[in-house]
């Protein structure tokens, strides 16, 4: 039987400063691996890029919005199988690193909920001025995207410099996502982590969404 080299969660906190996230191979994987690729795919938040139809479904509000209430229960959406895959690179290590993460403040998860019941959501790392979002799922049409522009109109209001999606895919298209090389990366990963920024989680989301409308700031 092989051994199990275990990673401490400040291990991970270092990787990302450094540019570089974790992910397992499969979720039956016994071990993670680290990536750092060439090329990254960035999200902007200032201003945010939201299409005009998700524009229209947040104003009307369907669904409450919560941060940080059952991170174990997104965590494990993300690593649910999908109609597009069976497999994912959460692995139990992944899953108890970055549970351990949350606990000590630095993973977050926004959270979908309709009628009480959590149908979508995403989570992600905070350092300083970068948010490195990591997964997210979705059970009820539109419950990732809506989670993902509570995401950014937060980092905006919260001063936030980065938003990290590691790889271009065409979901993110639409939220206006860049590719930069690694070089110009880590000049942005320098200057976000060591900016002062806050989440402000005692702002609620109806303010956070007021403010992206008053300031005239959202892109679609």
């Amino acid at each position: 039987m092989s051994q199990q080299f275990v990673i401490a969660p400040e291990t991970i906190i270092q990787a990302y400063t450094l540019g570089i996230f974790p992910m397992a191979a499969s979720r039956d994987a016994e071990d993670i691996q680290f990536f750092q690729p060439d090329i990254r795919g960035v999200l902007p938040i200032k201003p945010p890029q939201i299409p005009k139809r998700l524009q229209r479904l947040l104003r009307k509000q369907p669904f409450e919005i919560h941060w940080n209430q059952n991170f174990p229960a997104v965590i494990d959406g993300c690593a649910a199988p999908r109609s597009d895959t069976q497999d994912t690179w959460i692995n139990p290590q992944i899953r108890r690193l970055y549970i351990s993460l949350h606990m000590l403040g630095f993973a977050h998860s926004v959270e979908v909920y309709k009628e009480g019941q959590l149908v979508g959501g995403l989570y992600g790392v905070a350092i300083g001025g970068a948010f490195f979002g990591e997964s997210m799922f979705s059970r009820v049409s539109n419950a990732s995207k809506i989670a993902l522009c509570h995401l950014m109109a937060r980092l905006r209001y919260g001063n936030f410099k980065l938003l990290d999606a590691q790889f271009l895919n065409d979901h993110l298209i639409q939220f206006g996502i860049e590719s930069i090389d690694k070089d110009d990366f880590q000049k942005q990963l320098e200057h976000a982590i060591n900016s002062k920024a806050s989440l402000g989680l005692d702002v609620p989301e109806s303010i956070i969404l007021q403010s992206l409308w008053q300031d005239n700031n959202v892109t679609s």
